[in-house]
């Protein structure tokens, strides 16, 4: 029995001894695991010594380190924050999560998500400006689509890998059901992006499409081969988080995301709408710009 004993306190201080030994050989210091996806960029406002943030939230990388360079340099942000934190999220998940938790001070959302958390209300996130609402189309590059049964049952379809995209995902599974069509005898290819699924398309790996139309679409396919989903779909917004009256900060915002739209390629997203009046020193609600 003491022989025992004697063993296991033999092997319990070699434990302690090797522990002990590994501190004093790896100092925690050197110790650094990289970031496999980063998801994130910062900047620092003239205001060193403030320790707030101002957090911005977009699901595309370009708009997210662009916005945030632009608004460290503002003078506006400077006197109310000490830096600047873009995050994008290309997946519904991460838009889920910002705006459900309400983490981001600004944020491009499509108003079914803002509305299904009821955010405008629970953290008085305020439209600065919008997109255009727009048409959804079944899009082919040979023929016109029949919004039938019988025509859906032998093509193949492009879909997009987002549930809450209306024009990619929703309004076509949405008139599958209406045509009483089982999604699991249709052959359904998803796609990441509305790009990757016009790719798929002029490469010949699906017959159709569920996409939006836009002006550079015209090089690769025929405009006679698109049949309309439906129209007047929302388009997505910016949103302030206003848990404060702070007009200062949000005329400095839709300043500079309607000088961001002018650099866009794509022109549906050149044609943003301001929803507010900041001129006069002042900052009143218009609502959403008509067209001229």
């Amino acid at each position: 029995m003491l022989q025992n004993s004697s063993i296991v306190a033999f092997l319990f201080l070699l434990v302690v001894v090797t522990w002990i030994c590994g501190q004093l050989i790896v100092d925690n210091k050197d110790l650094h695991f990289p970031i496999m996806i980063k998801t994130s960029t910062t900047c620092q406002t003239s205001a060193i010594s403030n320790k707030s943030a101002l957090i911005i939230f977009t699901p595309s990388k370009k708009t997210a380190k662009l916005l945030t360079q632009n608004l460290c340099n503002d003078n506006v942000v400077a006197k109310q924050y000490g830096s600047v934190i873009g995050y994008w999220g290309y997946r519904t998940a991460d838009s889920v999560e910002f705006v459900g938790k309400g983490i981001a001070d600004l944020i491009l959302a499509k108003n079914n998500i803002m509305a299904a958390f009821k955010a405008e209300s629970t953290y008085n996130y305020q439209p600065v400006v919008g997109f255009s609402d727009y048409t959804a189309f079944f899009i082919s590059s040979k023929e016109k689509p029949r919004i039938t049964k019988q025509y859906f049952l032998d093509k193949r379809i492009g879909l997009l890998d987002y549930p809450t995209s209306r024009s990619g995902h929703i309004l076509p599974k949405q008139t599958f059901k209406e045509l009483d069509i089982n999604l699991a005898n249709l052959k359904i290819t998803y796609a990441s992006s509305h790009n990757e699924l016009r790719d798929l398309l002029a490469n010949g790996e699906v017959d159709i499409i569920a996409s939006f139309w836009k002006q550079s679409d015209a090089e690769r396919f025929s405009k006679n081969y698109i049949t309309p989903l439906s129209s007047n779909i929302s388009g997505t917004h910016w949103y302030l988080k206003m848990q404060q009256n702070n007009t200062d900060l949000l005329c400095a915002v839709q300043s500079h995301l309607l000088n961001m739209s002018k650099d866009q390629t794509l022109h549906y997203y050149q044609k943003v709408k301001p929803y507010w009046d900041c001129g006069a020193g002042s900052a009143s609600f218009i609502g959403e710009l008509k067209d001229e």
